[in-house]
């Protein structure tokens, strides 16, 4: 899972006079003058960076004149190697972003505005809603451009589930209903009844979102929830798993290196939270069939939303902007290089390149674009950047999770620490 290590901008500041070093990732060799040279930048493991050097090479024998280097490395060392490169004015020509820094790029005048290269077409949105494009825009403009839809999920193994249960789980089950199952798969199978149901800034504001709020207010500048007894409700419910046996200690997911280290995968949980966009990856590690349902509710129509799994964005710093939008709109609509990515990148965003490529893949590939397919069409919620120093504020979620879950502070201490400094952030950064 991602671990967010530092916020973005106090990391720009403190190596702004370090200058940008190589990156020790892979870097394309070919060097040609005759050539428009792209730089561009991504995070992700081996599989992604696999298929995404197959779309390249695809990209550049359909357009000659241009020569892609690319570099690409794990999440947290992204996001470090970036840092010294924006703020010596040497980014990449485009980077893949996440709606976490999205705000923090922008604000800091890093990124170009993506809307004319839709108006004179260069970037083709003809079966792209404008709900899907939202989730780019800060304020009015589109600063990344989202390359896959993704949504919150619980993936399951049903038939453990049903082997202790006797009855498969509803689609429409309830928190109490999760608790249920965790705590009867713990008694009757003695392993976990399920994963550590991270990251909490993932599911929590999930669970605020089930009970009618939302984790930041509409101007990012607060929490956007008043009654602490929500927090406190939400990790209580952990802990209760926890000291019964139904829930892993932090000291076991912190084991967790890779998905064949993951509980369901290794039959010790029936069920992970995680996003859309891993169920194939989970599916194909265990070897089983699994399912993929919404997390639990009430609500949960109102509560589920999908989200840019990631965007790509072009830089302010590149001198070569037109040709990164090139790549962009070949990225999203050319259906050969999504058949190359399989909607790992989350489900694409354009209608015709999704159907086609849905068409093309196993039972159990289908399943995540069904699902999101689903969510999009029940749910008006499309996820946007956050604001000025979420990051900051994830930063501390995930500490006082741990907290907690090491039984360091109560879950009430937890809520009331997370109100403080959180708001403490926010009104910093409005």
């Amino acid at each position: 899972m991602k671990k967010l290590l530092i916020s973005i901008l106090p990391l720009i500041v403190m190596l702004a006079f370090t200058g940008c070093s190589k990156s020790s990732s892979a870097i394309s060799s070919k060097n040609s003058e005759e050539k428009i040279t792209l730089r561009i930048a991504w995070w992700g493991e081996q599989p992604r960076h696999d298929y995404t050097l197959k779309v390249i090479k695809l990209f550049e024998d359909r357009n000659p004149d241009i020569h892609i280097e690319f570099e690409f490395s794990n999440w947290d060392d992204y996001w470090k190697r970036l840092a010294p490169m924006a703020a010596a004015n040497q980014l990449p020509d485009i980077i893949q972003m996440d709606l976490l820094y999205l705000k923090a790029y922008s604000k800091n005048n890093f990124l170009v505005d993506l809307t004319p290269y839709i108006e004179n077409n260069t970037i083709n949105t003809k079966y792209i809603d404008e709900k899907v494009l939202s989730g780019g825009k800060v304020g009015d403009q589109l600063y990344g451009f989202p390359l896959g839809l993704n949504a919150p999920a619980v993936i399951m193994d049903t038939n453990l589930v049903v082997s202790t249960t006797n009855q498969p789980p509803k689609q429409n089950w309830t928190w109490d209903d999760f608790e249920k199952i965790a705590l009867e798969v713990h008694r009757q199978k003695n392993i976990y009844g399920t994963n550590g149901m991270k990251p909490p800034e993932v599911f929590f504001p999930y669970f605020l979102r089930t009970n009618g709020k939302n984790l930041y207010n509409q101007e990012g500048t607060a929490l956007g929830y008043d009654d602490d007894q929500l927090f406190v409700n939400y990790f209580n419910r952990q802990l209760r798993l926890l000291d019964r046996g139904a829930f892993p200690r932090v000291d076991v997911t912190e084991q967790i290196k890779g998905i064949e280290d993951e509980l369901l995968v290794n039959k010790q949980s029936p069920m992970t939270w995680a996003y859309s966009n891993q169920y194939y990856g989970f599916s194909k590690a265990t070897g089983r069939p699994l399912e993929i349902m919404a997390p639990p509710g009430p609500n949960q129509q109102d509560s589920m939303s999908v989200r840019p799994s990631m965007l790509f964005s072009i830089t302010k710093s590149s001198k070569h902007q037109e040709e990164a939008a090139r790549f962009i709109n070949f990225f999203v609509n050319n259906i050969e290089a999504n058949q190359l990515i399989k909607g790992e990148r989350g489900v694409p965003v354009s209608s015709k390149v999704s159907v086609t490529v849905k068409n093309g893949l196993s039972t159990e590939e289908k399943k995540a674009f069904d699902y999101v397919f689903h969510v999009e069409k029940t749910s008006n919620h499309v996820e946007k950047a956050d604001p000025l120093g979420g990051i900051e504020v994830v930063n501390l979620l995930q500490d006082i999770s741990e907290q907690i879950l090491f039984k360091k502070i109560t879950p009430l201490q937890g809520a009331q620490k997370f109100r403080k400094e959180a708001d403490e952030i926010l009104q910093k950064n409005k």
